[in-house]
C-alpha cells in the first residue's frame, strides 16, 4: 500500500464554527500500524472519516502514493467504495438477520468471490480470531467482545490495502480490552496491514502503535514512536496528555520565586544557564527517586527535602504523594516502599529525566538531547511538528 499522506487539510463544519481539523499535514507509510490520539473533539474521528471518504476536505488535499483521492483546488474526490480501505466503527455495524458467517463472508459476496475461495477465507480468519465456533449463531447471540471480533474478521476477510479502526475496543471491559489490543498487534504483525486507529486511551496507543499522532483542538501536536512521545514529547499538552500518574509540572513564575519554583529555577540556572523564558518543568512519577538522607543524593541531580503525605498502593506498584516546599509531587516505585506517612527525606531527579518548557508550552532542549552546552536552547525538531525553542 502507497504512502496515505494528507496535506493542509482542513475540516470546517460551517462559517460561524471552529475548524474540526487545521492545516493537517500527516503521511501514514506502507504497513504502519497508526493511532490518532488526544482527548475528545480533538478531530481524530474526522480525520480518520476524510481518510475513509465518509468527509469532505474543506480545504487542502489527501493522496494515496500518486493517486489524489481528496482535493478541494482541483475538485477531485474519490468515494469510499473505491479506496480499498475497510473501517470499523465503535458501533460494530453487524447485520442482525445473517449468521456470523454470512456477516464475515459479505464483503467477498459482493465482490463476486467464488464459493470456494470465500469458505477458505472466511475459515482462516475465523481461527485467527478464535470465532469458528460461533459460524452459525447471530449477533445477538454473541457477546460486545465476541461482536468485536466478528467486525474484524469482517474487514480483514477482504483483505483491504487500509483498516480503519474508530475505537472499536471502548465498549469492551478492562480484560477483554487487553486481550484485543494484544490481537490486534498480532494481526498487524501477521496480515502487515496498514492500520489508523483513533483512541482517547493513552495506554492504547502506547501498546499498539508503531506511531502515534497526538491531536489537540483540531491540530497535530507531534507524531513519534510509543518512546518519543513519552519520552521527548514535544509540548507541554503532549506531556500532560500521555502518562499515568501524570506528570508534575512545576510552573516558573515571572515573579520572586520561592518554594519548589524557586528550587527548579536554581538548579536550571546554574546547570544550564543558557536555557532561558522557561515557563514550566515536568518530571515523570517513574523519574523521581526518594532517599533517606543527603547523603544519599546523586551529584548533579535536582533535589529537595521532602515528607511522606500519601501512600497509595495500585497492586505491583505504588504511588507516593511528596510534599516538597509548598508543593505536591507524586512518584511511583515498583517495590514496597520503605517508607511510612509523615516520614521526611529527599527527592532527586537525573537532569535527562527533567522536560523543560518555554512560556508558550513548547519543549526546551535539555540534557536529554545531548547537546553540548553552547546548544542548549536552541531550536529542536519533532517529527511531524513545527520548531520549538
Amino acid at each position: 500500500m502507497p504512502t496515505i499522506a494528507l496535506q493542509n487539510a482542513d475540516k470546517s463544519y460551517g462559517a460561524n464554527a471552529a475548524n474540526a481539523v487545521s492545516n493537517l499535514n500527516l503521511e501514514i507509510g506502507d504497513g504502519e500500524f497508526m493511532c490518532l490520539l488526544g482527548p475528545s473533539g480533538c478531530g481524530k474521528t474526522t480525520t480518520l472519516r476524510m481518510i475513509a471518504g465518509l468527509e469532505h476536505l474543506s480545504a487542502g488535499r489527501i493522496a494515496i502514493g500518486d493517486r489524489v483521492v481528496d482535493c478541494v483546488a482541483s475538485g477531485t474526490f474519490v468515494p469510499p467504495e473505491r479506496r480499498e480501505m475497510g473501517l470499523v466503527f465503535q458501533s460494530y455495524a453487524l447485520w442482525p438477520h445473517l449468521t456470523i458467517e454470512r456477516n464475515i463472508d459479505f464483503g467477498l459476496r459482493l465482490r463476486r468471490v467464488s464459493k470456494a475461495e470465500r469458505e477458505a477465507c472466511v475459515d482462516r480468519v475465523m481461527r485467527t480470531l478464535g470465532i469458528e465456533q460461533y459460524r452459525k449463531r447471530y449477533p445477538s447471540q454473541l457477546s460486545g467482545g465476541q461482536q468485536q471480533r466478528v467486525a474484524l474478521a469482517r474487514m480483514l476477510a477482504v483483505n483491504p490495502d487500509v483498516l480503519l479502526l474508530d475505537e472499536p475496543l471502548s465498549n469492551l471491559d478492562a480484560r477483554l480490552r487487553l486481550e484485543m489490543r494484544a490481537e490486534l498487534k498480532r494481526l498487524h504483525e501477521e496480515f502487515k496491514t496498514t492500520i489508523v486507529f483513533v483512541t482517547h486511551d493513552q495506554w492504547e496507543a502506547m501498546t499498539l502503535a508503531t506511531l502515534i499522532a497526538v491531536m489537540s483542538e483540531g491540530e497535530l501536536q507531534q507524531v513519534g514512536t510509543p518512546n518519543d512521545i513519552y519520552d521527548r514529547p514535544a509540548n507541554r499538552f503532549v506531556a500532560e496528555f500521555v502518562g499515568s500518574p501524570p506528570i508534575n509540572i512545576i510552573e516558573m513564575d515571572t515573579g520572586p520565586a520561592t518554594g519548589l519554583t524557586a528550587l527548579a529555577q536554581d538548579y536550571l540556572t546554574s546547570h544550564y544557564p543558557q536555557l532561558t523564558e522557561i515557563g514550566s518543568v515536568g518530571l515523570r512519577p517513574e523519574a523521581i527517586a526518594a532517599v533517606s538522607s543527603r547523603a544519599e543524593l546523586p551529584a548533579g541531580h535536582l533535589s529537595g527535602e521532602m515528607r511522606i503525605s500519601g501512600i497509595l498502593p495500585t497492586g505491583g506498584s505504588w504511588i507516593l504523594e511528596l510534599e516538597a516546599a509548598d508543593a505536591k509531587l507524586f512518584l511511583t516505585i515498583h517495590q514496597p516502599p520503605r517508607f511510612r506517612v509523615g516520614d521526611t527525606g529527599f527527592f532527586h531527579v537525573a537532569p535527562q529525566a527533567l522536560h523543560v518548557f518555554d512560556r508558550q508550552g513548547r519543549r526546551s532542549a535539555m540534557a536529554d538531547e545531548q547537546l553540548r552546552p553552547s546548544e542548549l536552547g536552541t531550536v529542536r525538531k519533532m517529527a511531524g511538528c513545527r520548531e520549538v525553542a
